[in-house]
């Protein structure tokens, strides 16, 4: 069960939150003024949920005034703001932002050691023992599914190899009216769910962050990137996936999986809640919306990763750290945004959602990255933008590559894609001088 998993893995590598030992709680008659917190979520700020956690924190602290800024390409916006001092006052933390770069923009928060007493996911917005970021919630990996295609297309369990997975795509695509496998290209930073393979195809905590830095050839065939993304390159190529993927809707594939136009998206945990909600919306019940595990298995075992979502940061600049501070300790204690959004929540001590309990009951293995070793932080990050094939950058523009590959617009061929990451990889550790 995830419950025991939480208590017993590598979760004591908490996520970050503010702990009154590390940032003292400021009471709140002391506090007036207004923040501005930077978000990705726009679908919570058009149907006014963001507004009421503003309501509930105001109630708290009725002389400060909250304003989300929401924002749809959230990586590269801000990613591109962190050049000026305009980046908000409390913020989620780009992807492309490395580790050992979070002094530069960030607040520190409190050591590693304190803070992981209380909160999980802790080393992941953390560098050299000090956090900087707060994972907002946890996610699962895995693929999203409507239950209703795949029950119309005949498919009675869920694939557990890539072939499988094939094979039930094309089921969908003779059988029903439904887009096999929907792959949201032009919003970009879906595509990057794909990268999540790793964990499912090894099985490996130590992947990710120890092995990786120090590979020339993570792209090769036998490697995970590789194998996950083929996944997706055959199922372009086939024509399961939509016939014009640059014409995809970020927020209209809710409502389309809900009614059953899609059979399948490759999302995070964080999206099963949005599903649901569109499947309510839609006048069906939210259990249609199904969530499976990667089809692939290790000696016998599936596997999925496990870790924190954004990580909530503050903006060094801001002139009203002490508010922010507050804003933030109580959106990891007291906003119950985790549970409400389906996710692992960063406070070890709060419930999980049941969108965990079909996802942990068929058996998978939850896998949290081993953090990178003293020294390492941010290397992956580092060799990535050293090389200029952008995989781990959040953007979505290389695995693009792939899907263009496979349709057509593009000469590559799938192996030349990724014979060309591996030799602009193995150059980048060069450059850098990281040696092994």
């Amino acid at each position: 069960m995830l419950n025991n998993w939480l208590r017993k893995s590598v979760f004591v590598v908490a996520s970050a939150a503010l702990v009154l030992t590390a940032v003292p709680m400021v009471a709140a008659q002391s506090l007036s003024g207004t923040i501005t917190v930077l978000n990705h979520r726009t679908d919570l700020d058009k149907d006014g949920t963001l507004a009421k956690y503003s309501a509930a924190f105001k109630a708290k602290y009725p002389d400060v005034t909250v304003n989300w800024e929401t924002i749809t390409d959230y990586a590269g916006e801000v990613a591109t703001r962190l050049s000026t001092t305009d980046y908000g006052d409390v913020l989620n933390i780009p992807p492309s932002v490395s580790a050992d770069k979070f002094s530069q923009f960030f607040t520190p928060l409190g050591s590693v050691d304190d803070l992981g007493k209380k909160y999980n996911f802790i080393n992941e917005g953390a560098y050299d023992g000090t956090v900087y970021g707060l994972a907002t919630t946890g996610n699962a990996n895995g693929l999203l599914y409507n239950k209703e295609v795949f029950t119309a297309a005949g498919i009675t369990d869920v694939p557990k190899t890539p072939d499988e997975f094939q094979a039930d795509l094309k089921l969908i695509k003779d059988k029903t009216q439904a887009i096999p496998l929907y792959t949201n290209y032009h919003a970009g930073w879906p595509l990057t769910s794909w990268n999540t393979g790793i964990e499912a195809f090894t099985g490996d905590a130590d992947y990710a962050n120890i092995k990786l830095p120090h590979m020339d050839t993570p792209f090769a065939a036998d490697q995970p990137l590789y194998m996950s993304y083929k996944m997706l390159y055959d199922a372009v190529k086939a024509g399961y996936t939509e016939k014009d993927p640059t014409t995809t809707d970020w927020e209209k594939s809710k409502s389309m999986i809900a009614n059953g136009e899609i059979g399948v998206m490759n999302l995070g945990s964080w999206a099963i809640t949005q599903m649901q909600a569109a499947a309510v919306a839609a006048g069906k019940d939210a259990s249609i919306i199904g969530y499976m595990p990667y089809p692939t298995s290790v000696d016998g075992k599936q596997y999925a990763g496990a870790g924190g979502d954004y990580k909530m940061a503050i903006n060094k600049n801001s002139p009203n750290q002490d508010i922010d501070k507050a804003f933030v300790t109580w959106f990891m204690d007291e906003s119950n945004f985790a549970f409400d959004q389906g996710g692992i929540p960063p406070l070890k001590a709060a419930k999980l959602p049941p969108a965990y309990d079909a996802f942990t009951a068929a058996g998978v293995n939850l896998v949290v990255d081993t953090p990178a070793k003293a020294g390492e932080e941010g290397w992956v990050n580092n060799i990535d933008k050293e090389s200029e094939v952008g995989w781990n950058n959040g953007s979505g523009t290389w695995q693009s590559t792939i899907i263009d590959a496979a349709r057509g617009q593009i000469s590559d061929s799938f192996d030349d894609i990724m014979n060309a990451a591996n030799t602009k990889w193995a150059a980048a550790r060069v450059s850098l001088g990281i040696k092994d």
